[in-house]
């Protein structure tokens, strides 16, 4: 079994302007630049057989590239079960598209849809049992973040495991749009 997901990758010069928004919540565990993307649809743990069959079905998603705009800050949870913050991304029907022809690829494959709305995001870090109060102040702090457009002219099929010092992604095909 391998656990697959299908993202964006982030360029070197924003992952290093969101880094320096990484700071001022205690315990958080911030995400390396290596560690930030925008998913486009979480496949899960899948047999090796279904990731070969996945792996084809995405090389057929066809599309022209598009630039996407990080903008905004949040989180996700409430209160003390806050468990992540976040950047947001603009509203961009491309970037929908593409996350709906994943999932389309994901059925054809024979894994079972995605049950869940797509909430394009990109995670900045984890939180556990953080100060509410102390989270609502990085969001305000943050809330006008918005980067320079990002080109999109591919995607990647990413495989991810845990180590001791959290979740890490090996990109395992990359499509071009």
């Amino acid at each position: 079994m391998i656990r697959l997901f299908a993202a964006l990758a982030i360029p070197e010069e924003i992952a290093q302007g969101l880094a320096r928004r990484q700071a001022g919540l205690e315990g958080a565990r911030w995400r390396t630049g290596l560690q930030l993307h925008i998913t486009l649809r979480f496949f899960g743990e899948v047999r090796e057989d279904v990731a070969r069959d996945l792996d084809a079905e995405l090389s057929t998603v066809g599309g022209a590239p598009f630039d996407v705009v990080l903008e905004g800050a949040g989180a996700f949870g409430e209160g003390g079960d806050i468990h992540t913050v976040w950047a947001g991304v603009a509203d961009n029907p491309e970037l929908k598209r593409l996350a709906k022809a994943c999932d389309t690829a994901a059925r054809r494959a024979g894994l079972k849809p995605d049950g869940r709305n797509y909430r394009p995001h990109l995670t900045l870090a984890y939180l556990r049992h953080p100060d509410p109060a102390q989270v609502a102040g990085w969001i305000q702090a943050n809330n006008l973040l918005k980067s320079p457009p990002i080109h999109v002219d591919r995607f990647g099929l990413y495989s991810s495991f845990l180590a001791s010092d959290g979740a890490q992604y090996r990109l395992e095909a990359e499509y071009s749009l």
